[in-house]
Protein backbone atom coordinates (compact mmCIF):
# COMPACT_ATOMS: atom_id res chain seq x y z
CA UNK A 1 0.00 0.00 0.00
CA UNK A 2 1.15 3.49 -0.42
CA UNK A 3 1.68 5.56 1.97
CA UNK A 4 0.08 8.44 0.58
CA UNK A 5 -3.37 6.64 0.30
CA UNK A 6 -2.80 5.69 3.60
CA UNK A 7 -2.66 9.46 4.56
CA UNK A 8 -5.60 10.25 1.86
CA UNK A 9 -7.71 7.75 3.81
CA UNK A 10 -7.05 9.11 7.31
CA UNK A 11 -7.23 13.30 5.93
CA UNK A 12 -10.83 11.90 4.42
CA UNK A 13 -11.71 10.12 7.68
CA UNK A 14 -10.93 12.81 9.61
CA UNK A 15 -13.19 15.25 7.52
CA UNK A 16 -16.54 13.20 7.88
CA UNK A 17 -17.54 14.37 10.99
CA UNK A 18 -20.43 16.22 9.67
CA UNK A 19 -23.87 14.54 11.19
CA UNK A 20 -26.99 14.44 8.60
CA UNK A 21 -30.30 14.57 9.77
CA UNK A 22 -32.43 10.94 9.10
CA UNK A 23 -35.84 10.06 9.76
CA UNK A 24 -37.23 7.03 12.17
CA UNK A 25 -36.11 3.59 11.24
CA UNK A 26 -39.33 2.17 11.57
CA UNK A 27 -41.38 4.82 10.05
CA UNK A 28 -42.71 3.15 7.28
CA UNK A 29 -43.38 -0.25 9.01
CA UNK A 30 -46.29 -1.67 10.90
CA UNK A 31 -45.86 -2.32 14.75
CA UNK A 32 -46.29 -6.64 15.13
CA UNK A 33 -46.76 -8.68 18.09
CA UNK A 34 -43.20 -9.47 19.65
CA UNK A 35 -43.07 -13.18 18.89
CA UNK A 36 -39.32 -13.34 20.80
CA UNK A 37 -37.23 -11.93 22.99
CA UNK A 38 -33.72 -12.96 21.61
CA UNK A 39 -32.18 -13.43 18.66
CA UNK A 40 -29.11 -15.16 17.87
CA UNK A 41 -27.00 -13.84 14.56
CA UNK A 42 -25.81 -16.42 12.35
CA UNK A 43 -22.43 -15.52 10.81
CA UNK A 44 -18.92 -15.64 12.11
CA UNK A 45 -19.98 -18.32 15.15
CA UNK A 46 -17.87 -21.06 14.05
CA UNK A 47 -14.70 -21.18 16.32
CA UNK A 48 -12.90 -23.61 14.19
CA UNK A 49 -13.30 -21.43 10.89
CA UNK A 50 -11.14 -18.55 9.68
CA UNK A 51 -13.37 -16.28 7.73
CA UNK A 52 -11.71 -14.82 4.44
CA UNK A 53 -12.89 -11.82 3.02
CA UNK A 54 -11.09 -9.42 -0.18
CA UNK A 55 -11.69 -6.25 0.95
CA UNK A 56 -13.00 -3.06 -0.75
CA UNK A 57 -13.02 -0.09 1.09
CA UNK A 58 -14.13 3.38 0.18
CA UNK A 59 -14.15 6.61 1.37
CA UNK A 60 -15.03 9.67 -0.55
CA UNK A 61 -14.52 7.94 -3.59
CA UNK A 62 -10.81 6.85 -3.26
CA UNK A 63 -10.21 3.06 -3.13
CA UNK A 64 -8.21 0.73 -0.69
CA UNK A 65 -8.15 -2.84 -0.90
CA UNK A 66 -7.11 -5.70 0.96
CA UNK A 67 -7.82 -8.90 2.79
CA UNK A 68 -10.08 -9.23 6.08
CA UNK A 69 -9.44 -12.19 8.32
CA UNK A 70 -11.56 -13.23 11.60
CA UNK A 71 -11.76 -16.36 13.77
CA UNK A 72 -13.84 -16.66 17.18
CA UNK A 73 -11.12 -17.18 19.50
CA UNK A 74 -13.33 -18.03 22.61
CA UNK A 75 -17.24 -17.51 23.62
CA UNK A 76 -16.96 -14.00 23.54
CA UNK A 77 -13.97 -13.07 21.55
CA UNK A 78 -13.17 -12.57 17.68
CA UNK A 79 -9.41 -11.83 16.14
CA UNK A 80 -9.63 -9.39 13.10
CA UNK A 81 -6.59 -8.92 11.03
CA UNK A 82 -6.77 -6.70 8.02
CA UNK A 83 -3.69 -7.09 5.58
CA UNK A 84 -2.46 -5.86 2.41
CA UNK A 85 -2.89 -7.76 -0.73
CA UNK A 86 0.31 -8.60 -0.47
CA UNK A 87 -0.30 -10.11 2.69
CA UNK A 88 1.45 -7.15 4.84
CA UNK A 89 -0.23 -7.04 8.47
CA UNK A 90 -1.78 -3.61 8.88
CA UNK A 91 -4.18 -4.12 12.02
CA UNK A 92 -4.53 -6.83 14.45
CA UNK A 93 -7.55 -6.53 16.93
CA UNK A 94 -9.32 -8.83 19.65
CA UNK A 95 -13.35 -7.43 19.76
CA UNK A 96 -15.96 -8.80 22.32
CA UNK A 97 -19.14 -6.70 23.16
CA UNK A 98 -17.27 -5.24 26.00
CA UNK A 99 -13.51 -5.31 24.98
CA UNK A 100 -11.13 -4.08 22.72
CA UNK A 101 -7.82 -5.34 21.99
CA UNK A 102 -5.01 -3.30 19.66
CA UNK A 103 -2.67 -6.10 19.10
CA UNK A 104 -0.71 -4.22 16.03
CA UNK A 105 -1.53 -1.30 13.93
CA UNK A 106 0.59 0.47 11.35
CA UNK A 107 1.57 3.73 12.51
CA UNK A 108 -0.12 5.31 9.10
CA UNK A 109 -3.70 4.16 10.67
CA UNK A 110 -2.64 4.44 14.17
CA UNK A 111 -5.23 7.69 14.37
CA UNK A 112 -7.95 7.41 17.25
CA UNK A 113 -11.12 8.39 14.54
CA UNK A 114 -10.06 5.48 12.48
CA UNK A 115 -9.78 3.24 15.20
CA UNK A 116 -12.84 4.19 16.66
CA UNK A 117 -14.96 3.84 13.73
CA UNK A 118 -13.70 0.17 13.28
CA UNK A 119 -13.97 -0.72 16.78
CA UNK A 120 -17.76 0.00 15.82
CA UNK A 121 -18.12 -1.48 12.60
CA UNK A 122 -16.26 -4.78 13.36
CA UNK A 123 -18.41 -5.45 16.47
CA UNK A 124 -21.51 -4.67 14.81
CA UNK A 125 -20.34 -7.13 12.57
CA UNK A 126 -19.85 -9.73 15.01
CA UNK A 127 -22.43 -9.36 17.22
CA UNK A 128 -23.87 -12.68 18.46
CA UNK A 129 -26.29 -12.13 21.19
CA UNK A 130 -29.51 -9.21 20.72
CA UNK A 131 -32.58 -9.10 22.84
CA UNK A 132 -35.47 -7.65 21.34
CA UNK A 133 -37.67 -4.70 22.81
CA UNK A 134 -40.29 -4.53 20.07
CA UNK A 135 -41.15 -5.67 16.54
CA UNK A 136 -42.55 -4.40 13.04
CA UNK A 137 -43.18 -5.60 9.84
CA UNK A 138 -43.63 -4.70 5.98
CA UNK A 139 -44.14 -6.67 3.31
CA UNK A 140 -40.45 -8.40 3.18
CA UNK A 141 -39.17 -8.48 6.88
CA UNK A 142 -40.00 -9.38 10.45
CA UNK A 143 -38.41 -6.61 12.02
CA UNK A 144 -36.78 -6.31 15.22
CA UNK A 145 -35.58 -3.42 17.60
CA UNK A 146 -32.63 -4.30 19.79
CA UNK A 147 -31.57 -1.51 22.43
CA UNK A 148 -27.25 -1.76 22.36
CA UNK A 149 -26.41 1.12 24.91
CA UNK A 150 -27.27 5.05 23.95
CA UNK A 151 -28.10 3.15 20.15
CA UNK A 152 -30.67 1.23 18.49
CA UNK A 153 -30.02 -2.25 16.01
CA UNK A 154 -32.83 -3.10 13.87
CA UNK A 155 -32.78 -6.68 12.83
CA UNK A 156 -33.92 -7.32 9.22
CA UNK A 157 -35.20 -10.89 8.79
CA UNK A 158 -36.63 -12.19 5.51
CA UNK A 159 -40.64 -13.66 5.70
CA UNK A 160 -39.70 -15.70 3.09
CA UNK A 161 -36.57 -17.48 4.03
CA UNK A 162 -35.73 -16.35 7.82
CA UNK A 163 -32.41 -15.35 6.57
CA UNK A 164 -30.52 -12.19 8.54
CA UNK A 165 -30.47 -10.01 5.48
CA UNK A 166 -29.85 -6.41 7.18
CA UNK A 167 -29.22 -4.52 10.60
CA UNK A 168 -29.21 -1.12 10.69
CA UNK A 169 -27.84 0.31 13.67
CA UNK A 170 -29.08 4.24 14.25
CA UNK A 171 -29.21 6.85 17.18
CA UNK A 172 -32.59 7.73 18.36
CA UNK A 173 -33.11 10.02 15.12
CA UNK A 174 -30.39 9.04 12.62
CA UNK A 175 -29.73 5.91 11.00
CA UNK A 176 -25.60 5.55 11.11
CA UNK A 177 -24.65 2.51 9.98
CA UNK A 178 -26.36 0.03 7.50
CA UNK A 179 -24.89 -3.97 7.72
CA UNK A 180 -26.59 -6.05 4.17
CA UNK A 181 -25.59 -9.61 4.19
CA UNK A 182 -26.04 -12.07 1.03
CA UNK A 183 -25.78 -15.82 2.42
CA UNK A 184 -26.98 -18.56 0.48
CA UNK A 185 -28.30 -20.43 3.92
CA UNK A 186 -28.15 -18.23 6.69
CA UNK A 187 -25.00 -19.83 8.33
CA UNK A 188 -22.49 -18.25 6.58
CA UNK A 189 -22.46 -14.45 4.67
CA UNK A 190 -21.15 -14.80 1.31
CA UNK A 191 -20.83 -10.94 0.74
CA UNK A 192 -20.84 -8.32 3.23
CA UNK A 193 -21.66 -4.41 2.83
CA UNK A 194 -20.99 -1.91 5.61
CA UNK A 195 -22.32 1.54 4.51
CA UNK A 196 -22.07 4.64 6.27
CA UNK A 197 -25.17 7.15 6.60
CA UNK A 198 -23.40 10.02 8.07
CA UNK A 199 -19.60 9.75 6.21
CA UNK A 200 -19.26 8.56 2.97
CA UNK A 201 -17.27 5.62 4.12
CA UNK A 202 -18.25 2.31 2.64
CA UNK A 203 -16.38 -1.54 2.83
CA UNK A 204 -17.41 -4.44 0.74
CA UNK A 205 -16.25 -7.65 1.68
CA UNK A 206 -16.29 -10.61 -0.81
CA UNK A 207 -15.49 -14.41 0.63
CA UNK A 208 -13.06 -16.49 -1.04
CA UNK A 209 -11.10 -19.13 0.58
CA UNK A 210 -7.45 -19.15 0.03
CA UNK A 211 -4.90 -22.61 0.02
CA UNK A 212 -4.41 -21.95 3.37
CA UNK A 213 -6.48 -19.70 6.05
CA UNK A 214 -4.71 -17.95 9.02
CA UNK A 215 -4.73 -15.16 11.00
CA UNK A 216 -0.76 -16.04 11.98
Amino acid sequence: MQKSTIQFLLINLFLALVLVSCNSVTKNYTPKKLDKTTYEAPYFSDSKTDYVYKANITVYGNDLSGIFITKKINDTTHRVVFTTEFGNKLMDFEISENTFKVNSIVSELDRKILINTLKEDFRLLLKKDYQIQSAFENESFNIYKSADGNRDNYLFISKKEQKLEKVIRSSKTKEKITLAFSSENNIFAEKIEIIHQNIKLTIILNYFKPEENSTN
